[in-house]
């Protein structure tokens, strides 16, 4: 069996010092080779057929990594459409309780609504604000900015407390941190970040009894025999989650395909491992030079105040990172070495 080490060197070739996954992800090799191959089965005319198997593929490795059966599982495009449905669902004059400061895409949509109660509160409070008439309550398992972790264990047991439904994103979180998509009412993760594919794909995962969610923007793919459904109303939706699916960008589940299976090879526990150490490296070298970064245990994303106005500096020396909300945001995986965070902590030390 191939070591993590091999793996990762075998697919990556990073040009500069990367350190910017919760952002985008660089993408494997394999990922590109699916890709290019996508590419050019259009361009010489062949049927599409392995485009749309790649689709049931990425949909089935996401169960698996999500512990929820491929059923349940919804394949579509960004956060902010299955955000809209949840949205949709939910009577007018519901409350829902938010975290301030999370990223639009888990808060947006409730607001547009015009008719909602949405309610916003620090994320360590975010347990103790589930109160007798929360209707839903929506939040980042690991928070963009910052890289804080929410505590969903006291999370799912408020609002079990109080009969409010849990809708999740697992954006920044899935692909090196173990979860249990079966936990919540709805959780939902785009794929261009830890999951190392493409921009333009995600997954929803919904309920055995589907939660009330309504598929408003169902589409000939959300039938239960899609091309039996290309003209006209649709008959009978599907029986699964497949539903709630949009028409999928199929080079973007092409790409996936490939990226799901070397996270998968490579393991969640074993990516936790390397990736919270490259983190906890940073932060201690950051320590030397007299930078104290936002708590954040137990996660690889590095929010340090005050540097934010050095990223552009840092891209000239050759070094990606972030800039969010005034601070500079460093994120480590597969593919970082502590040679990278090495550089990093070189070029902010002079």
């Amino acid at each position: 069996m191939e070591t993590f080490e091999h793996l990762v060197r075998a697919e990556f070739t990073p040009k500069n010092t990367y350190l910017n996954t919760a952002s985008n992800a660089l993408l494997p090799a394999r990922t590109v080779t699916a890709l290019q191959d996508a590419v050019r089965l259009r361009a010489e005319g062949r049927a599409l057929d392995p485009l749309h198997a790649d689709v049931e593929t990425a949909r089935a490795a996401y169960a698996r990594l999500a512990g929820v059966p491929a059923e349940r599982v919804a394949a579509g495009a960004t956060v902010a459409l299955y955000t809209s449905l949840v949205a949709a669902a939910l009577p007018p004059g519901a409350e829902v309780l938010t975290v301030e400061g999370d990223f639009a895409s888990v808060m947006n949509p409730f607001h547009a609504r015009g008719d909602l109660k949405v309610r916003a509160v620090p994320l360590e409070r975010l347990a103790d604000s589930v109160r007798p008439g929360t209707a839903l309550v929506a939040v980042s398992a690991v928070q963009s900015a910052d890289g804080r972790i929410a505590d969903l264990a006291a999370l799912r047991e408020a609002a079990r407390g109080h009969g409010a439904r849990t809708y999740v994103d697992l954006s920044q979180a899935v692909g090196w941190l173990p979860v249990e998509a079966d936990a919540y009412d709805y959780s939902v993760t785009i794929t261009h970040k830890w999951l190392l594919g493409t921009h333009g794909a995600a997954f929803l995962v919904v309920p055995e009894d589907f939660g009330d969610l309504t598929p408003v923007q169902a589409s000939w793919v959300a039938a239960e025999n899609p091309w039996d459904s290309c003209y006209g109303p649709v008959a009978e939706l599907a029986h699964s989650a497949q539903r709630f699916d949009s028409s999928p960008a199929l080079f973007e589940y092409a790409a996936l395909r490939a990226s799901l299976e070397l996270v998968e090879e490579l393991g969640v526990d074993a990516v936790r491992a390397h990736d919270l150490a490259l983190a906890d490296r940073f932060r201690a070298g950051l320590a030397t030079l007299g930078h104290a970064p936002l708590p954040a245990p137990g996660s690889p994303i590095v929010s340090v105040p005050g540097l934010g106005g050095l990223q552009r500096e840092l891209a000239r020396a050759g070094v990606s990172v972030s800039a969010r909300a005034g601070n500079l945001r460093a994120s480590f995986h597969v593919y970082n070495t502590a040679a990278d965070v090495d550089r990093l902590l070189d070029v902010l030390s002079r």
